[in-house]
């Protein structure tokens, strides 16, 4: 179809595979502080979130915002390494305190932001731990 702008999707595969005990997921977490927003949209609403952790798989924002588990996302990240879009599929909800998501897939144009934004995070001070 003429006009017609067609989306590349590709699947997230990372080769970070960091062993630091027992978790089922398959890339570590990166801990953000304050400074890594990003904007979804679901079929029952959206909203601005701040992310808590981040990999190359999946999230954690907090968010009041009820979903089950199961339900898909249009992820937007909010940064400074340009467009970085994102289907999500919420694994954990914590009435509350936020959710849990698995990155399904990013468009293969946003890919090279989402490297940068990784490499980034991973190289920052560790914001300190509160137990």
């Amino acid at each position: 179809m003429a006009g017609r702008h067609t989306r590349s999707w590709v699947k997230t595969v990372s080769s970070m595979h960091v062993k630091t005990g027992p978790s089922r997921r398959r890339t570590s977490r990166i801990p953000i502080s304050n400074e890594v927003w990003v904007y979804w949209e679901s079929p029952s609403g959206r909203d601005v979130s701040r992310v808590k952790d981040l990999s190359a798989s999946g999230l954690f924002i907090e968010t009041r915002a009820r979903k089950r588990e199961g339900d898909l996302m249009n992820l937007h990240f909010l940064v400074q390494e340009g467009q970085i879009r994102a289907d999500a599929v919420v694994r954990h909800a914590a009435a509350g305190r936020g959710l849990g998501m698995k990155i399904s897939s990013v468009p293969s144009q946003d890919a090279p932001q989402l490297h940068r934004l990784l490499t980034r995070l991973r190289e920052a001070p560790k914001p300190p731990q509160i137990r």
